[in-house]
């Protein structure tokens, strides 16, 4: 008996794989194994870059808070210290939206703070 091989499957699968590296330089994009492994690679960098991409916005938060802080006189770190010790729980991509958007806002959170 003959050796049963689904062609339409690998072929469709390859199809498949070849259709998502067509912005791709080279032969990143039409050849197959050069292709297959570009696109590995690729899933492997957007699993990391999730979790870098939540390092990276929570930084500029912190700077963002940082930089609103010291125009009402204080630092990050006085700043969140007074907000933990009055209780007052917001969070900081919230905190640096108001610095930004809303000054009057993050003023009005500093005079809490500081009461």
């Amino acid at each position: 008996m003959p050796r049963s091989v689904n062609h339409v499957a690998s072929r469709a699968k390859r199809k498949k794989i070849l259709k998502q590296t067509r912005g791709y330089y080279g032969a990143r994009k039409n050849v197959w194994t050069v292709a297959k492994n570009t696109w590995e690679k690729g899933l492997q960098y957007a699993y990391r870059d999730r979790k870098t991409k939540k390092r990276n916005f929570r930084s500029l938060w912190i700077q963002r808070i940082n930089a609103a802080a010291r125009e009402e006189g204080l630092s990050y770190s006085k700043f969140m210290g007074m907000l933990k010790a009055k209780g007052i729980d917001i969070n900081r991509k919230v905190l640096a939206d108001l610095a930004m958007n809303h000054p009057e806002a993050f003023k009005a959170i500093v005079e809490q703070a500081r009461s």
